[in-house]
């Protein structure tokens, strides 16, 4: 505290000032404001990354009276502040709204829930008819069994709503992964040995399956705040949840060609590969000026790549 005091006699400028002004906008600036009002010592400023997105514009108002800054020589300083704000606290909102998404479980009782379903499977198969609600044919899109309910236990809703919005807003690529992951992975291998494990499914993997699983990735890069990076950078204020909806369709195309490259001989290497693909991501976003930009083919955003 006393070298930050030192230097905004030296600059003229306090650290928020100071960071507002030295860097660009997106994660390298909100990243180093949300560090810089955590460790503060004036209750204001600490509290400010907590406070409801109706009352950031007050609070900034607040911290500039703190602060001492006039903001009819400093406008910009104020405008900075509350898009870095805004970001701090609605990335918070949506782990809450992403949490209870994943903690509520599918109800084949609740009419949409099963809508949406239905509409996943219209989506994926749109010339197949579905024989009737419990079917063997939800096999073909990557569930496990006869019934898809049993298979969002771990991600509850949030598996469901990630599948069906990457299957309506990126439907071509959605059905250019299924429809690769049903096929048998050619390795390098004489025909007898093929011939041999023709009948192993394995050696494809489970579309529906996978996003579930690359949901929990996606999910546990949110809760750990390795996704800010991301987020700070492709939401110009608040993230939302299609923000987060994009992410996942990014990242289980990305895993699609990983698992292309690595090349597993079957299914039982999945958890090797999901693995390293999490590793890769994880060093990726500790570029602050990293954003994982999906390649949509309708988007309701206009997502900007720093």
């Amino acid at each position: 505290r006393g070298l930050k005091f030192v230097i905004r006699k030296l600059t003229g400028r306090c650290e928020l000032q100071r960071i507002c002004y030295n860097n660009k906008p997106g994660a390298r600036r909100t990243l180093k404001i949300e560090s810089s009002l955590k460790c503060s010592k004036h209750e204001l400023l600490q509290s400010a990354i907590n406070v409801h997105p109706d009352s950031v514009e007050k609070t900034i108002d607040d911290i500039m009276s703190l602060k001492k800054i006039n903001p009819d020589t400093n406008p910009q300083l104020g405008i900075s502040l509350q898009a870095c704000l805004l970001q701090i606290v609605g990335y918070r909102n949506l782990v809450v709204e992403v949490e209870k998404l994943r903690r509520e479980p599918y109800d084949c009782e609740n009419p949409a829930h099963e809508e949406m379903l239905m509409k996943l499977w219209k989506e994926l198969r749109p010339d197949s008819p579905l024989s009737g609600r419990i079917s063997k044919q939800w096999c073909e899109i990557g569930f496990q069994g006869n019934d898809p309910k049993t298979d969002f236990r771990g991600m509850g809703l949030l598996g469901l709503h990630n599948l069906l919005y990457f299957a309506e807003h990126d439907k071509a690529t959605a059905l250019q992964v299924l429809h690769d992951s049903l096929q048998p992975k050619h390795s390098k291998m004489s025909k007898a040995d093929w011939d041999k494990k023709k009948f192993d499914k394995a050696i494809g993997y489970s579309f529906a399956i996978v996003g579930i699983n690359i949901t929990d990735l996606a999910y546990s890069l949110l809760v750990s705040g390795a996704l800010k990076t991301h987020l700070y950078n492709v939401a110009p204020e608040m993230p939302s949840l299609v923000h987060f909806q994009q992410t996942f369709c990014y990242l289980i195309q990305e895993f699609h060609r990983f698992w292309i490259e690595e090349d597993p001989r079957d299914i039982m290497e999945f958890n090797r590969v999901r693995t390293k693909f999490h590793k890769r991501v994880l060093k990726q976003l500790k570029n602050p000026d990293m954003a994982l930009c999906p390649h949509f083919t309708a988007s309701d955003l206009h997502l900007v790549n720093l």
